[in-house]
């Protein structure tokens, strides 16, 4: 035993531990994991404004559809709902879809919140949103699709009803 160190120490050099070098690494870990998740929400949750003439109720729709002689297109949504904030933000924003559907349909929201949105999902016998259906102006079902639809689909769809492109 060396006679200059104190009695049950080794050297100081023994017993001191550097510290780990992941500090860093978990610092760059967190940060990231805040950012990606951050871009996540406003992604999902994220709906910029759109220039469709939304009906101000489906009665509305009707007449106005009877009136101009057009289809009626139903979108079935909520404003919890994940997929529908996507598809209004990938969908209904786009230009070329807001100019076709307001010039060639009479478009109307259905929020299942309020008493007509109730009553329209029972009769339409929607289980899920977003759900979105053409109808004549009459009511009577001529398409409908379950689920979010992207661009392509939903014009495909527009087609099929004599939207002019």
């Amino acid at each position: 035993m060396d006679t200059n160190e104190p009695s049950g120490h080794t050297n100081d050099r023994n017993w001191k531990t550097k510290p780990k070098k992941y500090h860093g690494f978990w610092r760059f870990f967190w940060l990231t994991f805040l950012v990606v998740s951050l871009v996540y929400a406003w992604h999902s949750f994220y709906v910029p404004s759109n220039t469709v003439a939304w009906a101000a109720n489906y009665a509305a729709a009707q007449q106005q559809a009877k009136r101009e002689d057009k289809p009626v297109i139903l979108f079935f949504t909520a404003q919890w709902c994940v997929p529908c904030r996507i598809m209004k933000r990938t969908v209904w924003a786009d230009g070329q879809v807001e100019r076709l559907v307001n010039k060639d349909f009479v478009s109307v929201a259905i929020y299942p919140d309020d008493t007509e949105g109730m009553e329209l999902m029972s009769a339409y016998r929607i289980g899920a949103t977003p759900t979105t259906i053409v109808t004549d102006s009459e009511g009577n079902v001529l398409k409908r699709v379950e689920g979010g639809i992207g661009k392509s689909d939903f014009m495909q769809m527009l087609r099929d009803f004599g939207g002019d492109f």
